[in-house]
């Protein structure tokens, strides 16, 4: 480490750093007061972000977080996506319903399924008349809205409010996770209680050799790479990440890094303007310092976050994770 700490000094520092910073944490914690409607630094790619921002306020029910939620679940952001269902493009809709629903969002006289500059005003558009729908339903309006959109607005009117579906109200609930790791937070993003665990597991690792795809496995020889490292580091804590790092920068809200706390991850990528294109992520513990499995060639180590490259963090929750869509299975259909 190139600050002249000593491991075991630097280890106990941390675990005093953990505890102590969860006390002092506690009394900052504090909710939105509200429906974020900002959007996460680079959570959006930069080539749709003005949609969203734009559509995502097309009617009460609606922001542009959980409208990014919405698009991320179905398609993470592939504009060519296709699903075994044939739900086409960014926004995953069948052809059926795309002819009672697709608008022409960038008014060029076409709607193209497949063009995002219609897709994403036309999932926006599509939300607003189920919610249009539900109006009347006793309740959250954004909740009955994603109802609708799970079971049909009927369900929803029927039992006034979410039906008692368990994928329904899962779909709710994903979906209510995702927007909040695409909203830019309001004041200080409450901290984690499972974060003292995964630094444990990732101390031990420290000076263990890189691996390009491991997952620590006998198969593996205990090696890691990044996002192996820190998807094994939380699921010791009871949280199963997705494998890859651009997929684990959505399983939770993002603090800024003034406001890092030992646990988030910590992300970083040649492009600031994507959370798609993140390559790197690394374990932090404090001090302006991670551990991560950085390269082939190096070994599981303590490195400065402070770098050109630095992209953000993400605090890790239980409900973000669960919340991540497999990619390899395209979302719900529209």
């Amino acid at each position: 480490m190139a600050s002249g700490i000593g491991v075991g000094a630097c280890l106990t520092f941390v675990l005093l750093l953990v505890v102590g910073t969860y006390s002092a944490a506690a009394g900052l914690a504090s909710g939105a007061g509200g429906r974020p409607v900002g959007l996460a630094k680079g959570a959006v790619p930069a080539a749709y972000r003005a949609l969203v921002e734009k559509w995502g306020n097309l009617c009460p029910a609606i922001n542009p977080a959980l409208l990014s939620a919405q698009l991320y679940q179905e398609s993470g952001w592939d504009p060519q996506a296709k699903s075994p269902a044939d739900a086409r493009g960014i926004a995953q809709f069948i052809p059926g319903t795309w002819a009672g629903h697709g608008i022409d969002g960038d008014g060029d006289g076409d709607r193209d399924i497949w063009d995002p500059n219609d897709a994403i005003p036309s999932a926006a558009s599509y939300d607003c008349e189920l919610a249009a729908d539900v109006k009347g339903v006793p309740g959250d309006p954004t909740a009955n809205m994603l109802a609708a959109y799970n079971a049909g607005a009927y369900a929803v009117i029927k039992y006034g409010g979410v039906p008692p579906y368990k994928e329904t109200q899962g779909y709710v609930k994903t979906i209510r996770s995702l927007e909040k790791s695409f909203a830019a937070p309001v004041g200080r993003v409450a901290p984690s209680q499972q974060a003292a665990g995964a630094i444990y597991f990732a101390q031990k690792q420290l000076g263990t050799p890189y691996l390009w795809g491991g997952e620590g496995g006998v198969e593996d020889n205990g090696r890691f790479d990044c996002s192996g490292l820190t998807q094994a580091a939380y699921e010791t804590v009871g949280i199963r990440l997705p494998r890859v790092a651009n997929d684990q920068y959505n399983a939770g809200p993002h603090p800024a890094r003034n406001e890092l706390l030992p646990g988030d991850l910590v992300f970083f990528s040649d492009d600031l303007t994507n959370s798609r294109a993140i390559r790197h992520v690394g374990l932090y513990v404090g001090g302006g310092y991670m551990i991560n499995a950085p390269f082939t060639g190096a070994v599981i180590r303590f490195d400065k976050i402070d770098t050109p490259d630095y992209f953000g963090a993400t605090r890790v929750t239980k409900d973000g994770a669960e919340a991540l869509p497999d990619h390899r299975a395209i979302g719900n259909a529209q």
